[in-house]
């Protein structure tokens, strides 16, 4: 699964979890551009946190 992170390296894995699930991703662009958000992730990685249907979520990132 992948993401997009503004400053951590390519190829850093990162752990997101929400509403009780954890995945972890592997940071493999740059974004996003909108003030407030930390990380886009990749449809498998929004699906597998179980948030598809919610769009926008507060997520943690370690």
């Amino acid at each position: 699964m992948t993401c997009a992170h503004r400053t951590r390296p390519f190829g850093s894995v990162l752990k997101v979890s929400y509403g009780g699930r954890s995945i972890q991703c592997r940071v493999n662009d740059r974004g996003p551009f909108i003030r407030g958000r930390i990380v886009d992730l990749s449809v498998p990685a929004a699906r597998a946190l179980g948030m598809m249907s919610a769009g926008v979520v507060r997520v943690s990132v370690e």
